[in-house]
C-alpha cells in the first residue's frame, strides 16, 4: 500500500471516523460480487440451477450502559443481525443491522426482489403484503405456514407418503386481510420428518419443483444458522480500557497484548460471547446461589454439611 512507517491505532481510529460508512459499504459489495462469481456453480444440497437464498435474523446481546443506543429489554442491549445469505458458498449478499426491537419481517422492506430467486424463510416472516411483493416482482418463496392459518383447498395432487409427504395442495387464503393482500392461490405442503416425526407445513408460490425438494429447499436454511453460530463464536472481548488503567499487568494475565507470542494466549483465554439461543444453560444465572454461597467460607462450610 506504499505505507513506510508504522501505523499506529489512533491513526486508523481517526481515519475511520473521518471517512463515510458507505465507503466501506460498497467496498464490501464489490467483494461479495466477486465472491459471488467464484461460486456460481458450487451445489448446495439441490439440484437447482437458481439462485437461492436463506433470510433470517439473530440477536447479539450487548451492555445497556455501553450501548444505549441498542434497546432491547429494560436491563439490556442488543442488535439484530439481518442476513439474506446466498446458500451457494455461504456468502451474505446483504446484511443490516438494527437495534434490538425491530421485528424481523420489517427486512423485507429492504430487499429489492431478484426475479427467478428462492428466499427461504422461517416463520417470523409470513406477512402476505411483504410475500405478495416478491411474488409480483417474479421471485419465489418458500416458508412454514402458522398453527392458526385459515385457507380453503383447491386441488390436491398425488404424492409419495414413503418419503414423509402427507399431502400436496393448492389453496387461497380466507382469512379476511390476508386474502387481501394475496389474493392468488398458494401451495400447501405438509410432511413429516422421518427422523424426528415433527409435522411441517409449508407455503410456496412455485408450483413447477417436486413437493420433496420443496422440503429440502427449507431444509438448507439451517446454514444460515451455521453461520450466525460461527459469527458469534468469532466475537471476542478484545480489551479492557478502564481495567487497564488500573492494573498495568492485566494484558499479561489475560493473554490480551498485543504480539505474534501472545497469540495463542489470546485463543485461549477469550472466550465467544454467550449465544442466547443456545440450549446449554447459564449456571451463574440458573442458580446464582450455588456461586454467591462459596465467597464466604461459613456459608460454603454450611452447605457441605447439608
Amino acid at each position: 500500500m506504499g505505507i513506510r512507517s508504522r501505523v499506529s491505532r489512533s491513526t486508523l481510529a481517526d481515519a475511520n471516523e473521518a471517512r463515510d460508512w458507505r465507503i466501506y459499504a460498497d467496498f464490501a459489495q464489490r467483494l461479495i460480487g466477486i465472491a459471488r462469481k467464484l461460486y456460481v456453480d458450487e451445489p448446495f444440497g439441490v439440484d437447482l440451477r437458481e439462485t437461492v437464498y436463506a433470510l433470517d435474523a439473530t440477536t447479539i446481546d450487548l451492555c445497556l450502559s455501553v450501548f444505549p443506543w441498542a434497546p432491547f429489554r429494560s436491563t439490556k442491549a442488543a442488535v439484530k443481525l439481518h442476513t439474506l445469505l446466498d446458500l451457494r458458498g455461504n456468502i451474505p449478499a446483504f446484511i443490516h443491522i438494527s437495534d434490538g426491537k425491530l421485528h424481523d419481517v420489517n427486512v423485507l422492506d429492504q430487499l429489492l426482489p431478484e426475479p427467478g430467486a428462492f428466499y427461504v424463510m422461517d416463520r417470523g416472516y409470513l406477512d402476505f403484503e411483504r410475500l405478495f411483493r416478491l411474488h409480483t416482482a417474479g421471485s419465489f418463496f418458500v416458508t412454514r405456514g402458522k398453527s392458526n392459518l385459515r385457507v380453503q383447498r383447491r386441488y390436491s395432487r398425488a404424492v409419495d407418503r414413503a418419503t414423509g409427504l402427507i399431502c400436496d395442495q393448492t389453496v387461497v387464503l380466507t382469512g379476511f386481510y390476508s386474502s387481501q393482500n394475496f389474493d392468488t392461490p398458494l401451495r400447501r405442503i405438509r410432511f413429516k420428518d422421518p427422523k424426528t416425526g415433527k409435522r411441517l407445513v409449508f407455503l410456496t408460490n412455485n408450483f413447477l419443483l417436486s413437493a420433496l425438494t420443496i422440503t429440502e429447499l427449507y431444509r438448507c436454511r439451517w446454514q444460515v444458522e451455521l453461520f450466525f453460530k460461527w459469527i458469534k463464536q468469532h466475537l471476542r472481548i478484545k480489551q479492557f480500557d478502564r481495567e487497564r488503567c488500573e492494573d498495568a499487568d492485566l494484558d499479561g494475565r489475560v493473554g490480551l497484548r498485543a504480539g505474534g507470542d501472545r497469540q495463542k494466549a489470546v485463543e485461549d483465554s477469550s472466550q465467544p460471547l454467550r449465544n442466547a439461543t443456545d440450549p446449554e444453560p447459564d449456571h451463574v444465572r440458573a442458580n446464582p446461589f450455588k456461586h454467591a454461597a462459596f465467597s464466604n467460607p461459613r456459608s460454603a462450610k454450611r452447605h457441605r454439611t447439608r
